[in-house]
């Protein structure tokens, strides 16, 4: 006790050097200085963060108000030329909602069923457009559709509204949902704007059909999974399954939603990684198969070649037991390219057997797979000998048109069926296009006109 008291006293006399007390006084004042320049800086940061999150969700509330707009007036108009101009105003704005739903910090499954939505509106506008251009009415059944489209449409804009209402009125701000993420969303949102989301995601698969993935993909949905082999399995194993497509050390927390009774019942769970970046999954509850992967992070580069970016995904496949997949079309946005891919057996190609995957072209990572059209079809076809020879088949051909190649292939029919066709691709007059001769009967099934775009091959 002497000696700390002995310290005590000689450090009291040291205070009372002027030297001792003015460097103590300095390194204090400076501690301050920058602990108020830290406070300033941080403060400046989150104000500009919060400016740019206000950006981009009334962008989205403005962009979505637009898709609400033009489906209500493709819905109102008669002439396929109005139409196709309504529609092509749907598929850009559905595209830059997504975009700036992407900027939004939020890690919630709401909201990442709210992109699904948005990116199924756009695809299928588009694929009503491209028959419009061919002066074609609408059918019921795509008026059906639509007005379907446009009631999510109604709900999601009435729910962003809310939201919107709910900022303005500071009961939300976007610093509090990106530090507690979904359950600051799920307490501060109104029960308005949470029901609203709750809903949408309930219906989801009421339109799954919608998805426009390429030729023939409104006819992939079968009420028989032959595909979905496999005996069920508990949460537990869908959770194991769903880690399993990344690498375990980069994986943060797993978080469950779920089972899901949709067009395939699933279990579904989302995913945060080490590098701040999000993924949600779907597991078949039958056989554990994956049906749906999608990974959210920026992509500021591109730097591997589309022919790259295809090996890399037919690898991925392969280590997944998807064999002899043959890529068909394929679409570029944001850095990422999607590609679909169809079954080959005995070089005969399945379209009903349909994956997609999506791509990171900065450095070859799988961002995303869907296996819809895979689980709902795949198997081994009782292929036969074609009754139409391909030169037989060719004499239903116009003579005018250039043949560039010639398969057989396997198209689903929309009386869930399938039938065995010739393929030939080609080109006249400066359309490419594509045949298809059933080769049963030497009757024409199809025609479909491609549109090759710097972003990608489309068919219509």
């Amino acid at each position: 006790m002497g000696k700390i008291k002995n310290k005590l006293i000689d450090w009291k006399n040291r205070l009372k050097d002027r030297h001792m007390l003015s460097i103590i006084v300095v390194l204090f004042s400076i501690i301050v200085i920058l602990g108020l320049y830290t406070y300033k800086k941080q403060r400046e940061y989150r104000q500009a963060s919060e400016n740019a999150y206000n950006m981009a969700f009334y962008e989205v509330v403005d962009y979505v108000q637009n898709v609400e707009v033009y489906l209500a007036k493709s819905l109102i108009t008669n002439s396929p030329a109005s139409s196709a101009e309504s529609l092509t105003n749907v598929w850009r704005e559905a595209n830059l909602a997504q975009a700036y739903l992407a900027q939004l910090p939020i890690d919630s499954h709401e909201l990442e069923n709210t992109a699904k939505f948005l990116n199924q509106v756009s695809d299928y506008s588009y694929s009503l457009y491209t028959k419009n251009l061919k002066e074609e009415e609408l059918s019921d059944e795509d008026m059906d559709n639509l007005t379907q489209l446009h009631q999510y449409s109604v709900e999601l804009e009435n729910t962003l509204n809310q939201l919107s209402a709910d900022i303005n009125d500071g009961r939300i701000s976007w610093g509090e949902l990106t530090d507690e993420g979904t359950v600051a969303f799920a307490q501060q949102v109104s029960n308005i704007s949470q029901d609203s989301f709750d809903n949408l995601e309930q219906t989801f698969h009421e339109y799954s059909g919608l998805i426009y993935d390429g030729a023939f993909s409104e006819h992939i949905t079968t009420a028989e999974k032959v595909g979905l082999t496999g005996d069920n399995i508990d949460e537990e194993t869908a959770k194991n399954k769903a880690t399993e497509l990344f690498d375990s050390n980069s994986i943060k927390e797993v978080t469950s939603y779920g089972k899901s009774e949709g067009d395939i019942t699933s279990y579904d769970f989302g995913i945060s990684f080490n590098d701040d970046s999000t993924a949600t999954v779907s597991i078949s509850e039958k056989g554990g198969h994956v049906i749906y992967m999608n990974k959210n992070r920026d992509v500021t580069a591109e730097v591997i070649s589309q022919e790259e970016a295809d090996k890399k995904a037919k690898e991925y496949l392969e280590a997944r037991g998807f064999k002899n997949m043959r890529e068909t079309y394929y679409l570029k946005q944001s850095g990422i390219v999607t590609i679909n891919y169809a079954y080959q057996q005995d070089d005969v190609i399945m379209y009903a057997d349909l994956i997609k995957v999506k791509v990171a072209l900065d450095n070859g990572e799988i961002l995303g797979i869907e296996t819809t059209g895979y689980l709902n079809s795949h198997k081994e076809r009782d292929l036969k000998e074609p009754k139409v020879t391909v030169e037989e088949a060719k004499e239903s051909l116009n003579d005018d048109l250039t043949i560039e190649s010639e398969e057989l292939a396997m198209i689903p029919t929309e009386w869930k069926t399938e039938v065995l066709c010739w393929e030939f691709e080609g080109n006249v007059e400066g359309l490419d296009f594509i045949v298809y001769v059933n080769a049963e009967t030497g009757k024409e099934e199809d025609i479909l006109i491609i549109t090759n775009t710097p972003n990608g091959t489309l068919t219509h």
